[in-house]
């Protein structure tokens, strides 16, 4: 949000007259971090109660008059137990929810707005304990029953809706048959096998958990439904955009019904093979670009969660070494690091009717394994785990890469996974990638030689360069010792007699360690500058200070 909308945003809030249960007004100063997530537990609940979509927290106005007077409160400076204070009351929310923070300038006076999502179906808990405010008080959920059962029983399942103008004749009869021949399959064992051929489709269908007493629900639609009758869904969308995105660029919509639809989305998909050279092995591997399986599982899993609330396309976007999947809204329940060992089991679904359904389809899972499966081929394959790292509380974006990034790290990770488990492999993939990891996880790393380098500036460790034959990109990584450098710089002013800024900018900057960022890099130079002048006494400056140039001292002539 701009800053000319959060004032309008504060302005509209104002309005209100005084606080809510789900607006709270604080000047700030003195809240502690912990109360702070409280608050964000106790609102969201709130405003569930209340029957809003958000509730709001904003510091740097009185609760009593409503007068802006600004705050020092600075959200994004704070820290907690070693962490940031946004990372730590995150982590540490249950189901976790995507709130906002705003920082606002309103006509000079600093405000801070949170803007927090209702809870949906089950309660916001802060360290295994639910809030909520009352009147004006932030108190325990567990001693008000009666708003825990509303809490509870408040979603409303969107797919499990009938559509009263909808009937049979809106399925798809390919579709029908195809998904009885799935669901024979999967009851193969059932005591009712036999009976499955002699099922009506009206029977069949509820039998599915598509069809409720016969009536068509949205799930029926979006699974099964002909593309001609799109309309009853409107303006829902259930439609699937395939997007090329290379020096070729092409698109197709794919409609009703997705049941079958995956799979011609699959088919567009170009998935040649890759070729590549495991370490200490003389025979080349050659693997599909994608596995098939996971495209599948990526596009299902689309379906099922999505948002059809948000009236989105899912899209799935081919670019030359990647699969990019978007489905609208975050994630329901948890965070997709959470499903990546495989040990979360989900307890809510945005749309459960919809997953009932497609569990009984085969075409997902309820047990969360599906983030899981994908992680696990990726790594079978020599490739770079899945990323969702680009999801936010609007959508769910994940990337599949069909290709290494790096020949060398990548492969060793995952040859060598039988030492490492799957949480150690899943992190030096995000170090090679230069994404953040937690602290806490790096000095883990960093004991068992797995990186070096200080943080947040972590690389992979000299150790699995020399193994993977990478000692070039290590040392571009390290960077060289300071008497490496600093004779770089006397050896350049022999040759030369003087050396500018300039000079030792083009002389030094691009040899310096990959792992620094620019401004890094220039602050190590002058450190390296400093300690010669200062210290070993080896330059002098014969220019000014805004425009140096150096020379040897006599001493060193």
């Amino acid at each position: 949000m701009t800053n000319e909308e959060l004032k309008a945003l504060l302005d509209e809030l104002l309005k209100q007259g005084k606080e809510l249960e789900w607006l709270e007004f604080k000047l700030g100063d003195a809240t502690d971090n912990q109360r702070l997530a409280k608050y964000i537990s106790g609102l969201a609940n709130a405003a569930n109660f209340n029957n809003v979509p958000f509730a709001y927290l904003v510091f740097g106005v009185k609760d009593n008059s409503l007068e802006i007077v600004g705050t020092k409160f600075n959200y994004l400076n704070r820290k907690e137990k070693g962490s940031e204070l946004d990372f730590y009351i995150r982590r540490n929310l249950s189901p976790s929810i995507q709130f906002e923070h705003f920082p606002c300038d309103y006509n000079g006076k600093p405000i801070q707005i949170f803007k927090i999502p209702a809870a949906q179906n089950i309660p916001i808990m802060f360290e295994n304990e639910a809030y909520i405010r009352v009147a004006s008080s932030l108190t325990e959920l567990k001693k008000y029953s009666d708003r825990m059962r509303y809490i509870l029983n408040s979603h409303k399942d969107w797919s499990a809706e009938i559509i009263n103008h909808a009937t049979l004749a809106d399925l798809d009869e390919n579709a029908i048959a195809k998904a009885k021949e799935i669901y024979k399959e999967k009851n193969q064992n059932k005591s009712f096998y036999k009976e499955i051929d002699s099922w009506s489709n009206s029977v069949f269908l509820d039998k599915l958990k598509v069809t409720i007493n016969g009536k068509i629900t949205n799930t029926a639609l979006i699974l099964l439904g002909k593309p001609e009758a799109s309309h009853l869904l409107s303006p829902h969308v259930a439609q699937i955009t395939w997007k090329l995105d290379t020096e070729e660029k092409a698109y197709e919509h794919f409609s009703m019904p997705l049941f079958l639809a995956v799979n011609d989305v699959l088919a567009k998909i170009r998935n040649v093979n890759y070729k590549f050279f495991p370490t200490n092995q003389l025979i080349s591997v050659v693997v599909p670009k994608y596995d098939n399986v996971s495209i599948l599982e990526a596009l299902n899993n689309c379906i099922a969660h999505q948002d059809y609330s948000l009236n989105s396309r899912i899209i799935v976007t081919e670019k030359i070494n990647k699969l990019v999947f978007e489905n609208a809204g975050g994630f329901f329940e948890g965070n997709a690091e959470d499903y990546f060992l495989g040990e979360k089991t989900p307890k809510n679904y945005r749309n459960k009717w919809l997953v009932e359904a497609m569990v009984n389809l085969n075409m997902i899972d309820s047990m969360g394994y599906g983030i899981f499966k994908m992680l696990k081929s990726q790594k079978e394959r020599y490739f770079p785990l899945p990323d969702y790292d680009k999801s936010n509380n609007k959508e769910v974006i994940l990337e599949i890469y069909g290709h290494s990034i790096d020949e060398n790290y990548s492969k060793l990770l995952i040859e060598k996974k039988d030492d490492l488990s799957t949480t150690e492999v899943i992190l030096l993939d995000k170090v090679q990638k230069k994404q953040t990891i937690e602290k806490d996880a790096a000095t883990l790393l960093k004991k068992k030689n797995l990186i070096e380098g200080r943080y947040p500036n972590i690389y992979i460790s000299s150790h699995i360069a020399e193994v993977t034959n990478a000692k070039a990109d290590y040392i571009k990584n390290r960077g060289f010792d300071d008497a490496y450098y600093k004779q770089m710089i006397i050896d350049f002013i022999t040759e030369y007699g003087k050396a500018t800024k300039e000079d030792l900018d083009k002389l030094i900057l691009d040899k310096l360690s990959q792992v620094l960022d620019e401004p890094q890099k220039k602050n190590k130079l002058r450190n390296l500058i400093y300690a010669m002048h200062n210290k070993d006494k080896t330059i002098v400056n014969k220019g000014s200070t805004r425009k140096p140039i150096w020379m040897l001292s006599l001493s060193n002539d």
